[in-house]
């Protein structure tokens, strides 16, 4: 099968230039000036004209909910949102139910997406206080890496004494995530505000519950650890203008052992917008501050947060509707998150580059991912299509995750997702699905 995408706008490696780009099979067969194939030997050709091609998004930070959630997702829906969405390969958290926490669930989980999910994957392990054993026995060729839960979790997954931790980061042969909250810290925050609100605690005062000192006091004791063990360490979602000291941007991504991601809603969303949004936009760590979204943003450009990711973790809407106290936290973004980073360029907040480094190139990088995250002669042909001209409103009702809403609802994006290749299939194509083939397992050259 061979597929010649003419005279389209490659977004790689810093640069935007016109090119065909020949897919053959699985691969990115070549990559040359407009015009310089004949299109009489291949076996579908696409204008490209006037639209722009980038490799396709890998996302480091989902939750899928199977087994176990799968009234709120299943990795079969949200690997097909997530592709709908420019996201070709995902890592998958381990709080679902059974917890990831042992080699048989965390088999099942990759047993299951070989199955059914479009998109290319990974899983990780979680840490709890007592399975270093299962840590020290997995495979990091095939596993993108060990989750801690320094805050809020569920089960036997929230892990704060300090014998675990040292043992964890002593013995991690990979990347260390990090949830960085407090507990401690946001249940005597959580008491206090509850007893100011008898009656039921305001959304608004979610993230003053979970405020910046709850995210530094964990993150700078993730980071301490990473330093007196030389861990490599990725703290995910940093949401506070006070933890970014904590990073730094001296030594070139390949180098560095201490690394941070930043999601969407943290770049996009303020606490402004929960008297219009309400729970929608109850995440963990919380949506802050306008100051603090403006930190965290400048921190990426300035290359102090290394990759871009959603966090992706999607409740039913009947649980967002449930009072602050009950409402879980989290939201369904796979689908919308590159629409609203292309929208942030529009904005002139970002560039197309930037983003397309941020979310493909960085991850492929920090997580040590062969021959993905680029657009280059002989990689896997993980691309995406994009109208940057052809706006449209976010709506639930259009929503492919299971759960059938979004956080956008109502949001007027003007670029659009057109279609979505992975390895080499155009899986996702306006609309319209190829779901005889399925993603890969993602490999990790450590």
């Amino acid at each position: 099968m061979k597929t010649l995408i003419q005279n389209v706008q490659v977004v790689n490696e810093g640069k935007i230039i016109a090119r065909d780009v020949l897919i053959q099979d699985e691969k990115i067969w070549d990559i040359l000036p407009p015009n310089s194939f004949n299109p009489g030997w291949v076996n579908v050709v696409i204008d490209g004209t006037g639209k722009y091609l980038i490799p396709g998004c890998i996302d480091d930070q989902v939750h899928f909910r199977e087994p176990g959630l799968t009234h709120k997702a299943e990795i079969a829906t949200e690997a097909k949102a997530a592709v709908a969405g420019g996201i070709t390969s995902f890592m998958e958290m381990p709080n679902t139910v059974p917890n990831t926490v042992n080699l048989d669930e965390l088999a099942k989980k990759f047993d299951r997406a070989q199955q059914v999910s479009l998109a290319n994957y990974s899983f990780y392990l979680g840490a709890t206080h007592d399975n270093i054993d299962q840590i020290k026995a997995m495979d990091i060729k095939h596993t993108c890496g060990i989750k801690i839960f320094m805050g809020s979790s569920t089960g036997n997954m929230l892990v704060d004494d300090e014998s675990s931790l040292n043992e964890i980061f002593k013995h991690a042969k990979t990347i260390v995530a990090t949830h960085c909250e407090d507990d401690v810290l946001i249940a005597e925050r959580y008491k206090t505000i509850q007893a100011q609100f008898p009656s039921g605690i305001p959304i608004d005062q979610h993230p003053i519950i979970r405020n910046d000192e709850a995210c530094y006091r964990s993150s700078s004791k993730a980071v301490a650890l990473a330093k007196k063990h030389d861990a490599r360490l990725h703290v995910l979602h940093i949401s506070t203008a006070k933890e970014i000291d904590l990073f730094d941007n001296s030594l070139p991504l390949s180098e560095k052992r201490i690394t941070a991601e930043a999601c969407l809603h943290h770049l996009w969303f303020s606490d402004q917008d929960y008297s219009r949004l309400g729970s929608r936009i109850k995440w963990n760590p919380a949506v802050k501050s306008t100051h603090d979204r403006a930190a965290v943003r400048q921190a990426l450009i300035d290359g102090k947060i290394d990759v871009l990711a959603t966090d992706h973790a999607p409740h039913t809407s009947e649980e967002k509707k449930l009072p602050y106290e009950k409402c879980p936290s989290g939201g369904p973004l796979v689908q919308h998150a590159l629409p609203a980073a292309l929208e942030l360029v529009k904005q002139g907040v970002f560039s197309l580059e930037f983003i397309v480094q941020k979310y493909c190139h960085n991850v492929a990088i920090l997580y040590q991912i062969p021959n993905r995250g680029f657009i280059r002669k002989g990689y896997q042909a993980d691309c995406v299509l994009i109208d940057m001209h052809s706006p449209w409103m976010a709506q639930d009702e259009h929503s492919l995750y299971k759960c059938q809403w979004t956080p956008f609802h109502g949001t007027t994006f003007h670029s659009r997702i057109l279609k979505t290749w992975v390895n080499g299939t155009c899986v996702y194509d306006e609309g319209e699905w190829n779901e005889t083939i399925k993603g890969q397992s993602l490999i990790f050259s450590r």
